[in-house]
């Protein structure tokens, strides 16, 4: 092992309890293995999938005590150089990370880091979902993006358009929020989901979904859909499980798979960081609100604003 320059200690955010905030403590600086570079934390977004993660109930939740944070940017203390790195399923929560090198990439001329920190993530799940998890998709492609007024969702309209869709279709509850995002089409849900009419959804060659649960059965099951659809589940804002009758798999021409780590391997993300990275040349800047890691606790569950702390 290679000792660490920076000292011996540092501030972290740590999680002793399942499903309770974190603390903002002093904690040892951990020693550098072969293959890792000790890189100062500059900033690194609390997403959805690290509170689910911190709740103990994520599939790939590990052991207490636990550091949130499965991404950031950061300078290399060997030269400097700002880079963004994944640390998934933790570790981005705290003053000096430990990351292989093969799990850090540095960040293109004129890209934001606080924007690569609060949506790298966002985005690398509808750039995955397209990129991996979809086949022969026809040139101009219709996606229906749903849950596109959440953070993934609304960079997934970006992702997708960059990617080759010629229409995009969002489907949120709030119209107004619906309408910003800039979709070409919308579903707006129903307070009663099954009373939601969802037949402009009835042409996409793909289905970007990010809210599950009854929603996701209802539009599987009620759409009469036109061609062959890619159905890829990216995650559940409106539940984890659904109940879908065997005949709507016999009767229509669908093809169903999930988007997340396991899905798909490192060695198949690993050529796409860099372009997702220079992707955010082109991307609308999205709102940011910048906390420090100190005030960790008190805005934990803030979910009204996209945060990244700042150690």
């Amino acid at each position: 092992m290679t000792e660490n320059t920076f000292g011996s200690t540092m501030k972290s955010a740590i999680i002793t309890a399942w499903g309770e905030a974190p603390k903002y403590i002093q904690t040892p600086i951990p020693a550098l293995e072969p293959d890792e570079v000790a890189v100062k934390v500059i900033a690194s977004g609390l997403h959805f999938v690290v509170r689910s993660l911190a709740s103990g109930n994520h599939y790939v939740s590990g052991a207490l005590p636990y550091t949130p944070g499965v991404d950031g940017v950061g300078r290399r203390l060997t030269d400097n150089k700002m880079v963004y790195f994944i640390s998934f399923p933790g570790g981005g929560f705290q003053e000096i990370i430990n990351v292989s090198k093969r799990k850090m990439v540095e960040l293109p001329d004129g890209v934001d880091p606080l924007q690569v920190a609060g949506y790298a993530n966002p985005v690398l799940s509808s750039w995955m979902a397209l990129t991996t998890r979809t086949t022969d998709l026809p040139k101009g492609f219709t996606v229906l993006v749903m849950g596109a007024t959440s953070a993934s969702g609304r960079v997934a309209v970006d992702v997708a358009r960059l990617l080759g869709a010629g229409k995009v279709i969002g489907m949120s509850r709030d119209i107004a929020t619906l309408s910003a995002v800039g979709v070409d089409e919308m579903i707006v849900l129903d307070k009663t989901i099954s009373d939601t009419d969802c037949s402009a959804a009835a042409e996409v060659d793909v289905i970007l979904d990010y809210l599950y649960g009854p929603v996701a059965q209802h539009v599987l099951t009620t759409v009469n859909f036109t061609r062959a659809v890619q159905y890829v589940h990216v995650g559940g804002l409106a539940g984890t499980e659904m109940i879908l009758p065997g005949g709507v798999l016999r009767s229509k021409n669908l093809t169903i798979r999930g988007a997340g780590p396991g899905s798909w391997s490192r060695e198949a993300m690993r050529p796409e960081i860099p372009k997702i990275l220079n992707a955010f040349k082109s991307f609308e800047p999205q709102k940011v609100k910048v906390v420090s890691l100190s005030e960790i606790e008190e805005h934990w569950h803030d979910k009204d604003e996209r945060i990244v702390f700042t150690p």
